[in-house]
């Protein structure tokens, strides 16, 4: 198997373990919850950040575990990725995310497929998903840049956070999107939604690449290190 086929495969597996993860803690959660949406909604944020550190922990030294389109386009628009290796990641997540929905209802006994009915629109909703994007992708980006080994456990950290501090529980995710439109249980999104919630995904991921491009700059001015006691530069 060649090295793309690998990064594809590992991609492919880590993106519908999430959307299982995220789809069923959801049916599990309210399942045990009896009405109670916070406990729910704490039992279907803990799963997911608890499946994400582990699959960017197995999965990153493959694929570099992005189960994003998101994070792939902003690692192409960086040079990071090639256009091709770019649009498959993408094709693969989205195909994946899907997948992962199928799962999770098959485990729990549910029609496959059942396109969602939960309202997920409106200014406040997309201004969340700006929100949750723009946090998540300047998490990986500052955290490639200065503490790569801590990136599981900045992304799980986040995503945990997002799902309570943001008003649309942190989607944050196209292909997520996409797939959650296919579910009527906790976790969906109306189909009518999903193009405001990715576009406001789109905004927040360019965002974060602009920002995190100027907070990384080298600044032409010396470091405090370079500067003699006598204040003249090194």
């Amino acid at each position: 198997m060649t090295g793309l086929w690998r990064k594809l495969l590992a991609e492919f597996i880590g993106t519908a373990l999430l959307l299982a993860t995220v789809v069923g803690s959801g049916i599990m959660g309210v399942a045990l919850a009896n009405g109670n949406n916070a406990v729910a909604l704490l039992a279907n944020a803990g799963a997911t950040a608890s499946a994400l550190y582990v699959l960017i922990v197995i999965f990153g030294p493959v694929s570099g575990a992005h189960f994003n389109p998101a994070v792939s386009m902003i690692l192409y628009l960086r040079g990071d990725m090639s256009r091709r290796d770019a649009i498959l990641y993408v094709l693969v997540q989205t195909i994946a995310a899907i997948v992962g929905v199928l799962l999770a209802h098959a485990m729990f006994g549910l029609p496959l497929l059942q396109p969602g009915t939960h309202v997920r629109t409106g200014s406040a909703q997309w201004l969340s998903e700006g929100v949750a994007t723009f946090g998540l992708l300047l998490t990986i980006l500052l955290g490639l840049r200065h503490r790569a080994a801590a990136i599981p456990a900045l992304v799980a950290s986040y995503i945990f956070a997002a799902y309570w501090f943001t008003a649309s529980t942190s989607f944050a995710n196209p292909a997520v999107t996409l797939a959650r439109s296919l579910t009527r249980t906790f976790a969906g999104i109306r189909p009518n939604d999903v193009a405001g919630f990715v576009a406001a995904q789109m905004v927040g991921a360019l965002a974060a690449a602009a920002v995190g491009k100027w907070l990384t700059a080298k600044s032409a001015e010396p470091r405090l290190a370079e500067v003699r006691a006598d204040g003249e530069s090194a």
